[in-house]
């Protein structure tokens, strides 16, 4: 059985499920509505403001489904409560980042600045010339523009310069060593 699948998702206070035909699930919440259809093979049940997720049998794809498709429900119901976010640190000389209405303007080592406008249903906060965060309710969403805005600069393994993640170590590398003989 699926460690994660088996587990019960509670449902908070102020927050409303519900599950249309074809486990097409919305989730209302404080925080704003999310919308998603699961996998029909998953059979989701609601009880006393738990959701169990059950497979019918154990072939492979419905277990690699089971754990995936509570997960997914799992996700949206964190999401319109708490949200997401992700944090990037910019690190190089000259670098710096801003945020003008709802672009992101960032100088990172360029001759010309990049621009990313910011998507629907995701916040950018540039609470400091060296720092991103990104908000939202779709953790999918918070997390593929986080990867798309660091992909435009990687950090690199000599001096760490680039943009990365708060968390994220930069392996270092030595450069060269002086004059070989």
């Amino acid at each position: 059985m699926s460690r994660i699948g088996k587990m019960p998702i509670s449902i908070p206070a102020g927050v409303e499920v519900t599950m249309g035909e074809g486990n097409l699930i919305t989730v209302k919440g404080p925080k704003g509505t999310l919308t998603q259809k699961l996998s029909e093979k998953m059979t989701l049940t609601r009880e006393d403001g738990v959701i169990l997720v059950t497979r019918p049998n154990d072939e492979k794809e419905n277990r690699s489904l089971h754990g995936l498709t509570r997960t997914l429900l799992n996700n949206m119901v964190v999401g319109v409560t708490e949200g997401y976010k992700k944090e990037l640190d910019v690190n190089g000389v000259g670098y710096r980042v801003a945020k003008e209405g709802n672009k992101l303007n960032m100088n990172i080592g360029f001759s010309h600045p990049v621009i990313m406008e910011e998507p629907e249903g995701i916040t950018i906060e540039v609470p400091s010339p060296n720092k991103i965060v990104i908000n939202g309710i779709d953790k999918q969403k918070v997390g593929q523009f986080a990867a798309e805005v660091r992909g435009k600069r990687p950090p690199e393994p000599y001096k760490g310069k680039g943009i990365k993640y708060t968390d994220e170590v930069i392996r270092r590398k030595e450069g060269k060593t002086g004059v070989k003989k």
